[in-house]
């Protein structure tokens, strides 16, 4: 395909995307608590741009203990995907609506366990995934980070 031909593909495609307000989901105000947890980065749980949703890599990790020692692939993977579940579910939409995930495992030989709990929540249809083992996440003790993009509903607001 000519390089003009693509470009011109990719603008009837990302132009009318980029014209769209984004809407930032699950940012919460701080908590002045002297026992909360220390924000990490500064980034977006998840973006809404038209009928598009991104929902930002999530760690396996408990909010109140962030070395997350005691929890095994299988807990890590349920927490994560409950917690896209729960932006999702702010954004309008539900877990069925995912077409792409990324899997992000820190020790690739627990595809298969951390498989196990990833497939209850996509029991129909699932989206589509990649799985990639890495060296390190953003936490040492976190197993497994996914991160979701789904096609909202129609006329969702």
């Amino acid at each position: 395909m000519r390089p003009t031909v693509r470009i011109l593909g990719l603008l009837l495609v990302a132009g009318p995307l980029m014209a769209q307000e984004k809407q930032v989901i699950g940012v919460r105000p701080p908590n002045p608590s002297a026992t909360a947890p220390a924000q990490p980065a500064r980034l977006s749980p998840a973006i809404r741009v038209g009928n598009l949703l991104w929902v930002s890599g999530q760690l396996g990790l408990p909010p109140s203990d962030s070395t997350g020692a005691a929890n095994g692939i299988t807990e890590q993977t349920t927490r994560s995907l409950e917690k896209t579940k729960r932006l999702v579910e702010e954004a309008g939409t539900t877990m069925d609506r995912a077409v792409k995930c990324t899997v992000f495992l820190s020790n690739i030989a627990e595809f298969q366990r951390m498989n196990e709990a990833y497939v209850t929540f996509f029991p129909k249809d699932p989206p589509t995934r990649s799985t990639v083992g890495v060296s390190a996440l953003a936490s040492p003790t976190a197993m497994v980070e996914i991160e979701c993009m789904f096609a909202m509903p129609a006329g969702a607001k």
